[in-house]
């Protein structure tokens, strides 16, 4: 079985520059990762450095920079100035003028002369007691808390162009890997012909686009930005680069390619970005506007922040997939010799967590869900449960604290906190698991125990003994959270867990390389038995693994975003009627546009859309908010869990392995159409009686107050 997650794509790497290319494609992306990692830390950082500095220079924000001299003279002769001042007022003085102001009394004007003196020399004081305080070893600590801040600024600034290189590089490592995300891999020589045919044709749609867009901007006579000139710029050099690598593939095929092939699996194989970018870039061109398709993949731009953070839970997720934490958590439930399905809702409650801390339901199947499926198995489930249970795992934890998708949703909509939606979510996660444990039991067979043993005895000191392992990462996620907390006042949430998780993940790392080390010096540990990689080697392969994803996900997400605007500009949601009947009725509707949405798109360009057509006509029409989006999530995944393409099964069958799947379909030979088909029908039933629950119980219950 598969479970290192190696597709069809890795065997058609060429081998002999592939170590060379990893590298070179590894590192500028790692790079623009720990860049992104520094950026996000640096508000922190500088927050706490002028703490520090205000606790060691009392006033600071006087000392951050250099003070200018008063423009006033300190050492002014009253007594002349007073002379001059009363000639002036005689010079100016004009009998005829009756509505001219009285002359000012010299006592007035000497007050007046004392006063400004007086203000003059505590200018003075105050300006040469800033001077004095400022020494070389505060001009040195300045120039460090500027610096900081100063990169605050470089990512608001640079976000953007940080976030089209990091696409352009993962894109075009996924497109080199042939790792795009298709409906089924490329086998025969036709498949990979019509699939690099298809992204020459998207790849030159999205370069022609950009060059359009570029010309509009230039000549509409508005001032463009360097940075937004830079930007294009890059656009246009990747796409075009994208484009010879298709030319390559399209004259190149991989050796082990079978001969021959039919049309429908070679569509069936083309990626979905391509036919997305097809779709899109069609109905731009045939409506006259060329830069349509190159204006919605800019405005990516505009969430750079969040998709950059996508990015960083990707690299999350692969860094979990190479600690033990995942698998010292199942060992604490194997002395138990749980039911298979008792362990498959086990699997799938407690993956709803690090789902939650990796950002979205796909990434975590991307990062666990080989050890997920290995787990259940082990236990004696059949495959298609253990299959099932896989795409679930990433389902259930989109709706905890600190998802990024609600955080998002609650960006991009000020009726909702996330406070609010996360608290609410929590409900909806109980439901979900309660309702896939339900399905899982009464759809059990007898016969599913295959490598079930029985307890000999008590399971608790087992359990007990698989508690113990499980020990030092407790304490060292709790110490690392502390000198977070301590150092930088950083505490990990929604907000800040993009940031601070890829550090706790290398942390881990670090340990376990250590405490194998020591295991080997003692003796505990077989020589046989592989060596723990290095941090470095970890974050490389870690980095290499998350390259490919990153990129086969953005640009997934990039293009549902044109899909998103064809569905904008042809005004598909005007169909719509503005008001409904009843709020029954427009939940109906909505509901079933809801899933439908997520069938198609990433959640990510979904809540878009969804925020800017769909949102509105909910509140209008009487629902709630908070019950609205929680209805949108459920719908979303959903939406992920059916065909046509059921994007959480897809990752599920590229993580297990095509045996895997092969070998599900002949177990199964036989079988009624549930067990057959259960991997689909299990998680479909799950999320649809709850979407049905979410979306219509508080209506039932407001219906019957």
């Amino acid at each position: 079985m598969d479970l290192n997650g190696i597709t069809h794509s890795d065997k058609s790497a060429p081998g002999k520059n592939e170590g060379l290319y990893r590298w070179l494609s590894t590192f500028p992306a790692f790079l623009i990762l720990l860049i992104v990692v520094l950026l996000n830390t640096s508000h922190a950082i500088h927050a706490q450095l002028l703490l520090f500095g205000e606790a060691q220079w009392e006033g600071y924000y006087q000392l951050r920079i250099d003070p200018k001299a008063p423009a006033c003279d300190p050492d002014q002769d009253i007594e002349q100035a007073l002379q001059r001042m009363i000639r002036e007022q005689e010079e100016a003085d004009d009998e005829f003028d009756l509505l001219a102001v009285d002359p000012v009394p010299p006592d007035v004007l000497r007050q007046s002369l004392e006063a400004a003196k007086a203000d003059c020399e505590f200018k003075f004081k105050r300006y040469h007691g800033i001077v004095d305080r400022i020494t070389p070893t505060v001009e040195a600590y300045r120039s460090l808390e500027k610096w900081v801040a100063d990169l605050g600024e470089f990512r608001m600034v640079a976000s953007g162009i940080m976030l089209a290189v990091l696409v352009l590089i993962c894109g075009g490592t996924a497109l080199f890997r042939k790792h795009h995300i298709s409906l089924r891999p490329a086998a025969s020589v036709l498949d990979y012909r019509v699939s690099a045919l298809a992204q020459l044709g998207a790849f030159a749609i999205l370069f022609s686009s950009m060059i359009s867009f570029k010309t509009v901007a230039v000549s509409a006579g508005i001032n463009v930005s360097s940075e937004h000139l830079t930007l294009l710029w890059v656009w246009i050099l990747g796409f075009g680069s994208a484009m010879a690598i298709c030319l390559y593939q399209v004259i190149k095929v991989p050796a082990d390619a079978q001969p021959g092939g039919n049309l429908g699996s070679a569509l069936l194989a083309t990626p979905l970005y391509a036919i997305f970018t097809l779709i899109s870039g069609s109905y731009f061109l045939l409506n006259g506007h060329a830069s349509g398709i190159g204006i919605y993949i800019n405005q990516m731009m505009e969430l750079a922040s969040l998709m950059l953070n996508v990015a960083l839970y990707v690299l999350i997720g692969m860094l979990l997939k190479r600690t033990d934490l995942a698998q010292k958590v199942f060992d604490v439930f194997r002395p138990f010799n749980f039911r298979p399905e008792m362990l498959a809702v086990i699997a799938v409650a407690v993956s709803a967590v690090p789902t939650a801390y990796t950002g979205g339901s796909g990434i975590f199947v991307i990062a666990v869900g080989s050890l997920v499926y290995l787990e259940v198995r082990r236990a004696g489930a059949r495959r298609q449960l253990a299959l099932a249970a896989t795409a679930m795992s990433g389902s259930l934890g989109v709706v905890l604290r600190p998802c990024l998708l609600v955080v998002i949703v609650a960006a991009l909509n000020n009726e909702v906190t996330t406070d609010e939606l996360f608290g609410w979510g929590v409900k909806v996660f109980l439901l979900t698991t309660a309702l896939f444990a339900f399905y899982a039991f009464i759809t059990s067979e007898k016969g599913d125990y295959q490598n079930l043993q029985s307890s000999e005895g008590s399971a608790w000191p087992a359990f007990f003994r698989a508690l113990k392992p499980l020990i030092p990462y407790v304490v060292l996620i709790a110490a690392t959270l502390v000198v977070y907390a301590l150092v930088l006042a950083a505490y990990l949430d929604e907000f800040s867990a993009p940031t601070i998780l890829p550090v706790l993940l290398a942390v881990i790392l670090v340990y376990e390389r250590v405490a194998d080390k020591r295991a080997r010096t003692s003796g505990v540990v077989d020589e046989s038995t592989p060596e723990k990689p290095s941090l470095f080697a970890n974050l490389q392969s870690s980095t290499s693994e998350a390259t490919v994803h990153i990129g086969a996900l953005l640009m997934l997400m990039g293009t549902t975003m044109t899909i998103g605007g064809v569905i904008e500009r042809a005004e598909l949601m005007t169909l719509l009627p503005a008001e409904f009947s009843s709020v029954w009725v427009a939940m109906l509707a909505l509901v079933t546009i809801l899933v439908l949405i997520g069938m198609i798109m990433d959640p990510y360009g979904a809540v878009l859309l969804v925020s800017v057509t769909i949102a509105g006509i909910a509140y209008k029409a009487g629902i709630d908010p908070i019950h609205f989006w929680m209805v949108t999530l459920v719908a979303f995944e959903l939406g992920y869990l059916s065909p046509p393409v059921a994007l959480n099964h897809l990752l599920t069958r590229q993580v297990v392995g095509e045996e895997e799947i092969r070998l599900s379909k002949l177990e199964t030979e036989g079988e009624n159409f549930w067990y057959r088909h259960e991997k689909i029908l299990l998680p479909l039933v799950t999320m649809a009686t709850a979407l049905i629950i979410v979306a219509f119980g508080p209506l039932l219950w407001q219906a019957y107050q």
